[in-house]
């Protein structure tokens, strides 16, 4: 399958290279310019579909191709970290809480 991808996109990259030839050759002549610039324009779109066709899918979309194994790292990310215990957090962010006020208490009465 991929070879036969590959010799499609071949194909079509030769084709969008001649059209671009005669669009150029079209735009030379003012005469023939409205003809040549969407002429252009189609062999830019030949050219980007030649090369979708010769890039596999996870050169062109990494984010979507790792979506997996993306998966199995934060499950492993998550199992290794240990779990956090609400309570013990709260009682310490109050203590510390109460440690700060009094310390700048003492500050206060020093610089009074």
């Amino acid at each position: 399958m991929r070879i036969l991808r590959a010799l499609v996109g071949s194909v079509l990259w030769i084709l969008a290279g001649v059209l671009g030839l005669v669009g150029v050759l079209l735009c030379v002549t003012l005469i023939l310019l409205p003809l040549g610039i969407p002429v252009l324009m189609l062999a830019r779109k030949l050219f980007a579909y030649a090369m979708t066709l010769m890039i596999p899918r996870q050169v062109r979309h990494p984010v979507d191709e790792l979506g997996k194994s993306a998966g199995r790292g934060v499950k492993k990310t998550k199992d290794s970290v240990p779990s956090v215990d609400a309570k013990a957090l709260t009682r310490k962010a109050k203590k510390t809480r109460k440690k700060g006020r009094s310390f700048l208490k003492q500050q206060r009465r020093r610089l009074a």
